[in-house]
């Protein structure tokens, strides 16, 4: 039994061409494949997470940590267009990483996919917390939106309340299991209305939000180190200002790119793959990296970094506009609508991209048989999606979001590095396969992806790290146990 084994590409390509009542319905045209990317990709990495970026870690120039991960996921992007035109089929980075660097690779980085899509999920599902609550007019008493691991305190530092559990987080995400269950091409229709609105209140954001930004809040741009760096109320040490300050805020900020992979996800539901992926990943990633560095822009000079820290912490967007734009007040209840839909249609596309890796996974064996059992109508993985329900709920419900996102975050800056190393290694070892799409200057791209998400990586720290390197081992435990003796390319019978 070899660790290494790998999947035939041919028979991956075969497998792509079969629909029958046991496949994946093909119905996604390229235009929903882009509408499916910036539904994932705008969303609470917009909202929430500029915010914490400049506050943690870089201020003002939270801008160009948006550009550094832009960079880092242009090529990563270029990479998974490839792979996406040539293996057509569920799965993602594990898929391709099991066509090219084999089995055990291949479990990492679909164990790894999980930090990206189930977490992913469970992130944006608090984040639609806070925004239902700032909506709500605060309401929602603070231990019923917030994790244990919280506490809230008044302007003195006391402690005033804690929190037990985030109820609406954990409603949303049952809601949209429950979507998600009744099919891909109903869910990619609910999806498009809410980008076309989320898109609509971003530009709106920018253009009405541009006559009230503050030259001071933007002095200094790149604030200088602080000695020690910066201590945030829960507690967490951040390297903020100078250049650590920006790669930690790109490493913060990359949470809102993530979601252009999950469009390689769905491959097996694209009705042309071969030309409607690069499209989908390209597409997206390119039309939200312009607004995301207008956003923040806007955003930060509106509202300062202290802001940020204290009573803008939560719903900050809303805050910034309730507090700033004077006159525009009703564009803050607009938009505080507009985002709990953006941030459902964020939760909707990482809910069927952890469900269609893990689908790919256990048609491989690796993972139990309950996680590619379809529904007999809907034809969807609807076991796996209640499981993940159960999986996603808990993290939502019990952790804090900034933890949660920032596993979210390095767990897919560690999966574009295995995607973009796979794209090397495939060129070398299998020159001569037909690419719809071919990655331009390999391996310069692929080089420049890996050491960009790398330095991303190390700006998220240390407990980031460690955070990472206990859930693979968690991973590893898992394979040996279970997946390595169930695997079907090494037991064929």
């Amino acid at each position: 039994m070899s660790l290494f084994a790998k999947k035939s590409i041919e028979s991956l390509i075969k497998e792509s061409s079969v629909e029958d009542k046991h496949s994946l319905k093909r119905s996604l045209s390229a235009a929903n494949l882009v509408a499916l990317g910036i539904g994932a990709i705008i969303g609470a990495g917009l909202f929430v997470r500029t915010a914490s970026a400049a506050a943690n870690y870089a201020g003002p120039s939270v801008t160009l940590g948006f550009i550094v991960a832009a960079i880092g996921c242009a090529f990563a992007g270029l990479c998974y267009a490839e792979f996406a035109s040539m293996i057509p089929i569920a799965g993602s980075a594990y898929t391709y990483s099991y066509a090219t660097m084999g089995e055990l690779i291949a479990w990492i980085i679909g164990w790894d996919l999980v930090l990206e899509y189930a977490l992913g999920a469970a992130t944006v599902g608090i984040a639609w917390s806070e925004y239902l609550n700032k909506l709500l007019g605060n309401s929602i008493p603070y231990e019923w939106c917030h994790s244990p691991f919280e506490k809230l305190t008044d302007a003195s530092g006391v402690v005033t309340a804690h929190g037990i559990i985030n109820i609406p987080a954990l409603f949303i995400i049952f809601l949209l299991t429950i979507l998600l269950i009744r099919g891909t091409q109903e869910s990619a229709f609910v999806n498009g209305l809410i980008v076309i609105t989320k898109v609509t209140i971003v530009l709106l954001f920018i253009i009405l939000g541009w006559q009230y930004m503050n030259p001071l809040n933007h002095t200094p741009y790149i604030p200088e180190s602080l000695p020690g760096g910066y201590t945030d109320i829960q507690g967490v040490n951040h390297s903020y200002g100078g250049i650590m300050g920006i790669l930690g805020a790109a490493g913060v900020v990359f949470f809102a790119f993530i979601g252009f992979d999950a469009v390689s996800t769905a491959a097996q539901e694209a009705k042309n793959p071969k030309r409607d992926m690069p499209i989908g990943i390209l597409g997206s990633l390119a039309i939200c990296t312009v607004l995301y560095i207008l956003f923040a822009h806007v955003l930060t000079g509106v509202a300062s970094v202290d802001d940020f820290r204290g009573p803008g912490k939560e719903a900050s967007v809303a805050y910034a506009i309730t507090t700033y734009m004077t006159n525009y007040s009703w564009l803050a209840t607009l938009v505080t609508v507009a985002i709990l839909a953006g941030f459902s249609s964020v939760i909707l596309v990482m809910l069927m991209g952890q469900s269609r890796v893990f689908y790919s996974m256990s048609k491989d064996g690796l993972v139990p048989a309950v996680f590619s059992d379809l529904h007999t109508k809907y034809r969807t993985p609807h076991k796996s999606n209640w499981l993940f329900f159960i999986f996603v709920g808990l993290f939502a419900a019990f952790i804090p979001g900034d933890i949660v996102g920032d596993m979210t975050s390095i767990g897919t800056l560690f999966a574009f590095i295995l995607v973009c190393a796979g794209v090397w290694i495939l060129r070398v070892k299998n020159p001569d396969i037909q690419r719809q799409f071919k990655t331009p200057l390999v391996p310069l791209v692929p080089i420049l992806g890996i050491v960009v998400c790398g330095a991303m990586i190390f700006g998220l720290g240390w407990p980031n790290w460690l955070r990472l390197g206990i859930w693979m081992v968690i991973g590893m435990v898992f394979y040996f146990a279970y997946g390595k003796q169930h695997s079907k390319i090494n037991n064929p019978s």
